[in-house]
């Protein structure tokens, strides 16, 4: 299992166990995690699982993937340089502790 730390934009955390594989969005949905919608179902075509990558995790989670900066532009609250669309990012071991903090503001 992968844990998985959801940060609130009222700093409220919420830590879930997920299946590697798996990816940070379906794991938000799965465990009833507010904050992330994902509209689209993780198909990169909406910015309802907008999230900030923990500083300490942006190395380890990479880039953005092609055409994430394009969904991003439509995104309700700030994108920041930490900011993902977390369908994109692929749980692994190597992620297991990783921390994303939630926008104000899905849709």
């Amino acid at each position: 299992m992968v844990k998985v730390t959801y940060v609130a934009a009222d700093g409220t955390r919420t830590d879930v166990d997920a299946e590697p594989g798996s990816n940070v969005m379906q794991t938000a949905l799965d465990n009833d995690v507010d904050g992330i919608v994902g509209e689209c179902g993780g198909a990169m075509m909406c910015a309802t699982c907008h999230c900030y990558v923990d500083e300490d995790w942006t190395g380890a989670t990479g880039a953005r993937n092609d055409g994430e900066d394009d969904m991003l532009d439509c995104a309700a609250d700030e994108v920041k340089p930490s900011s993902r669309l977390s369908c994109q990012i692929k749980l692994t071991e190597a992620l297991d502790g990783l921390v994303v903090h939630l926008p104000e503001e899905q849709a």
